[in-house]
């Protein structure tokens, strides 16, 4: 026991560096999603409400449109000259970014080139973003034994849900503690502008870490793919992995993982006329509840298989989407909630989510091969979250709008998960054996390297 708790203390550490890292990353990034209705005013003309709500959640999605674009980038520079020195840049490029956006003038000060100048640094953002998962769990899950790949990797999915926790605590201690008129007024400022500080101490820590044993050992044996984003499409199989694992379990852990959070949040807010305080607090708590779910799949995962829990996760948000927000509607009374029941509804939306996205990192790592991973696991999560996640906010309150039905937003996550399961039933392959003792299952995961591109 001593001897496994020991070999195990260097991962602790590895993964808080990892960890610490994305988090703050993805708190970077959600500020600005836990403040897109409020910027609605902010930065947008103020004549038409729900246009501007609408172009403000745009601009969020804005974000996530660049990041294949920045999954491109970093993907090869990551395959190229390390997983180290590429997730320093992007924590670097994020936390300058996001520290600008404090210092950004409003419309009533600068009119128009407010929300250019907004646009541009989510587009910063975004593109910084793109290479910041990749470099995590390839990192982690390039360190970790294969019998505990699903357990170490899944800090870091829990770590992005610990960012939209972070964020909505931030800005909900400010918006109570300074009083509506002076957070409106300058104290917006303040989370960006925090940012600083909090980039700072993370980048210190991870400046301490190793690069990973893979990379140098392909390093050290002139293995490095010269042209990452060119191999990674033309190596045999490869390129169907790619499409398969977007379309499939990509697609779906976005998904779900951002209605689980934001469009819960939005819905409240947008739709339901749910007053900031209570939506906020109801959601960050249903959020902080189920942030240790992720781990816990991903551990599960390590015993019974990564593709079996993605499916049962994506089966469970077909079949219960309507009804939870159903409930979530019935817990509205005016701009007030039943708190309990919001809570626990946004509680089981992310349990449903980490039963994805727990596995994800060891799946996607374990589906391609080192000289090319950083690239290939960069270009479907990015494309997943960026394109079909991060537009979801405005592709539900849009059919919202568009239909006077209150559920009509549903309908784009359901469709998806729907497509993502059968996707991932027929083309995916499970990356890791399952029945049998411990010991035959890691021998086995190794024999089928040369087919799978799980060498790790």
């Amino acid at each position: 026991m001593q001897n496994k708790d020991a070999a195990a203390r260097p991962m602790y550490g590895l993964v808080f560096a990892s960890s610490v890292g994305t988090i703050i990353e993805w708190y970077d990034f959600f500020l600005y999603g836990s403040l897109a209705i409020f910027f609605a005013k902010l930065f947008y003309p103020p004549q038409d409400g729900v246009a501007g709500t609408l172009i403000s959640v745009a601009t969020f999605a804005t974000g996530f449109a660049v990041r294949p674009l920045g999954s491109l980038i970093f993907g090869h520079m990551g395959d190229r000259f390390g997983r180290k020195v590429t997730f320093l840049a992007t924590l670097l490029i994020m936390g300058c970014s996001t520290a600008a956006i404090g210092f950004l003038p409003t419309y009533a000060t600068a009119g128009y080139l407010a929300p250019v100048l907004l646009i541009s640094l989510r587009i910063v953002q975004g593109l910084a973003l793109g290479g910041e998962y990749g470099g995590a769990a390839t990192y982690v899950a390039e360190h970790a034994p294969p019998h505990e790949r699903g357990k170490w990797a899944s800090y870091i999915q829990a770590m992005a849900s610990g960012g939209f926790v972070l964020s909505l605590a931030m800005v909900l201690g400010l918006r109570l503690g300074l009083g509506e008129q002076s957070f409106a007024a300058w104290g917006w400022r303040l989370p960006f502008l925090v940012s600083i500080v909090l980039v700072g101490v993370s980048f210190r820590i991870r400046m301490r870490l190793h690069e990973s044993p893979v990379f140098l050992d392909m390093q050290k044996n002139k293995q490095l793919s010269a042209s990452p984003i060119r191999d990674a499409f033309t190596i045999p199989g490869n390129a169907r992995r790619i499409v398969s694992f977007l379309f499939g379990v990509a697609c779906a852990q976005a998904i779900t993982f951002y209605t689980a959070q934001f469009y819960a949040l939005y819905f409240l807010q947008s739709v339901m006329h749910v007053d900031f305080l209570s939506a906020t607090l109801a959601v960050a708590l249903g959020a902080v509840c189920g942030l240790p779910f992720f781990i816990v799949f991903g551990a599960l995962s390590d015993r019974i298989g990564r593709k079996r829990l993605s499916l049962c996760g994506m089966a469970a948000a077909v079949v219960l989407y309507l009804p939870m927000f159903m409930l979530l509607r019935s817990a509205v009374h005016g701009t007030t909630i039943d708190f309990l029941p919001v809570a626990g509804t946004v509680f089981l939306l992310v349990v449903i989510a980490a039963m994805i996205y727990g596995p994800y990192g060891a799946f996607i790592v374990e589906s391609f091969p080192p000289a090319v991973r950083y690239t290939s696991i960069s270009i479907p999560y990015h494309i997943g979250n960026g394109i079909f996640g991060g537009f979801l906010p405005l592709i539900g309150l849009s059919l919202v709008n568009l239909t006077g039905n209150v559920f009509a937003g549903l309908l784009y996550p359901i469709a998806v998960c729907i497509i993502g399961f059968l996707v991932t039933l027929f083309f995916v392959p499970e990356t890791l054996p399952v029945g049998g003792d411990r010991k035959r299952q890691v021998a086995s995961l190794s024999a089928l390297i040369p087919e799978s591109g799980q060498e790790i």
